[in-house]
């Protein structure tokens, strides 16, 4: 890859990132990020300037943009942080991308793998980098369980059960309820489970099947899939928007088990932090046998957000085009993936999952 020429050589390490949209995500993930050294929040943008500007003002942003193209036009930013509805990722994303911006999108990434392919191409083609941010993968804690399945802590993986749900707030005129733009609980919380189950398998599944119970809008308010793989391997997914919150992870190897909350922002005790962040569980039993007590796993805490622009950061100056390509097959498969359990869901039948090969 050449150098896209928004990188700047001068004395400042940190990455300038402009926000691409105002959302309250964009919001928390600004107040998370003010902290960090190697990633400056540095500009936003709106379709709407008055808001940009009230934006700016309310998070200590310098400078505010009254359009998208404003901001993607803005020479002094390295990347662009887009937490736009799901429907609009792929467009925006894009333009970023040709405009020489590295791009840290939200998930889901896409509402398809053919969207999501042809936003890995742009960022091919103009030299720069694409992240799909799920704030959990970048936490210590999802660090320590990849350490433990890669050192075989459990044996041979042999399946997995993962959940994420919550009671939607406002769901009379909400987002997640709109169709037009990527709404449903699938795409919305089911793309947290999918993503642990992809890290743990290492690849798609061959077919999904799922069954979904469906809003008067059209989306699915709850979710569950089974998902099979050429090995015979299985994991099994569910996920709700009208439910208590749970999120939790059970992953059963040959000679073990490991337990996990795989939360987004982590805190070390429960109770007292001003986000509300809360200790996240890892925990292992090491051999077969159920007398055998749980280990509680510690690892360090704190923002998902800033853990994921840190780490995109640090992937963008060191030009790491390999994790980024890593990083890239993962998003792939998780939206072909999720692309398949939409389409079981409304066929009410197993189908295959569809992932071509992207090079």
């Amino acid at each position: 890859m050449s150098e896209p020429t928004t990188i700047r050589r001068d004395r400042d390490p940190a990455l300038r990132i402009g926000v691409l949209g105002c959302a309250n995500i964009a919001r928390q993930f600004v107040r998370d990020l003010t902290p960090s050294n190697a990633v400056r929040i540095v500009a936003v943008g709106s379709r709407n300037a008055d808001t940009a500007a009230a934006f700016a003002a309310a998070c200590g942003i310098d400078r505010h943009h009254g359009s998208y193209a404003a901001l993607l036009a803005d020479a002094e930013l390295d990347a662009v942080y887009l937490p736009l509805p799901n429907s609009l990722h792929a467009e925006w994303a894009i333009k970023a991308l040709e405009s020489g911006k590295h791009v840290l999108c939200e998930k889901p990434l896409a509402l398809g793998r053919d969207e999501a392919a042809a936003m890995f191409d742009a960022a091919r083609h103009h030299d720069v980098l694409l992240l799909e941010s799920l704030p959990y993968l970048f936490q210590p804690q999802t660090g320590d369980l990849r350490a433990l399945l890669e050192t075989g802590a459990i044996g041979a993986v042999r399946s997995v059960q993962a959940s994420f749900g919550f009671t939607l707030p406002n769901s009379t005129d909400n987002i997640r309820l709109k169709p037009e733009l990527g709404g449903g609980a699938l795409l919305d919380a089911g793309s947290y489970p999918l993503s642990l189950i992809r890290l743990v398998m290492g690849c798609a599944p061959r077919t999904v099947r799922a069954d979904a119970t469906w809003t008067d809008t059209g989306v699915d308010r709850s979710l569950m899939a089974t998902l099979q793989y050429a090995d015979g391997r299985r994991a099994q997914l569910s996920c709700a928007m009208d439910a208590a919150n749970h999120r939790r992870a059970t992953i059963v190897g040959s000679n073990g088990t490991i337990e996990t909350e795989y939360l987004n922002h982590t805190s070390t005790q429960a109770g007292g932090h001003p986000h509300g962040y809360l200790p996240s569980q890892l925990r292992i039993r090491r051999g077969t046998a159920n007398s055998i007590p749980f280990e509680d796993i510690r690892s360090p805490v704190g923002s998902g957000f800033r853990f994921a622009a840190e780490a995109f950061a640090r992937m963008v100056a060191a030009r790491d085009v390999a994790a980024a390509e890593r990083a890239a097959q993962a998003s792939l498969d998780n939206a072909a993936t999720l692309q398949a359990m939409a389409r079981s869901a409304r066929l009410e039948r197993a189908v295959d999952v569809v992932v071509q090969d992207p090079y």
